[in-house]
């Protein structure tokens, strides 16, 4: 069995940070793309950042220069700092992990549970 377990949701105001973090634990050998969605309220959800094993990244358009994803291949975590937060940013938030589970041939796709992010004054 594998878990996402999310951190760092909250409210906040408009031009300021928050940092989410996910830790991917249970029996796994290992894990190829992580990354971070987000689902406003009616909306579906869309790709905010993803990072490859290798440290390579991709962002959406509307939050470069904003946003930094990183991870901790040592740690099985995943980052994502937040900053100069926009009313827009408000949504639901999920990690996403690609996990080779042990004993099981193939890659999986894992979502963590999702945390709130709220922008508002």
């Amino acid at each position: 069995q594998v878990q996402l377990v999310e951190s760092g949701g909250g409210l906040v105001q408009p031009g300021g940070s928050l940092r989410l973090s996910c830790t991917v634990s249970g029996s796994f050998t290992s894990i190829y793309n992580m990354g971070w969605y987000r689902q406003a309220l009616g909306k579906q959800r869309d790709l905010v950042a993803i990072i490859t094993k290798g440290g390579n990244i991709n962002y959406t358009n509307s939050v470069k220069g904003r946003f930094t994803i990183s991870r901790d291949n040592t740690k099985n975590t995943v980052t994502l700092q937040m900053n100069s937060l926009k009313p827009e940013d408000t949504a639901m938030y999920y990690c996403n992990a690609e996990v080779v589970v042990f004993g099981i041939p193939g890659v999986r796709n894992y979502w963590g549970q999702g945390t709130q992010v709220t922008v508002s004054s």
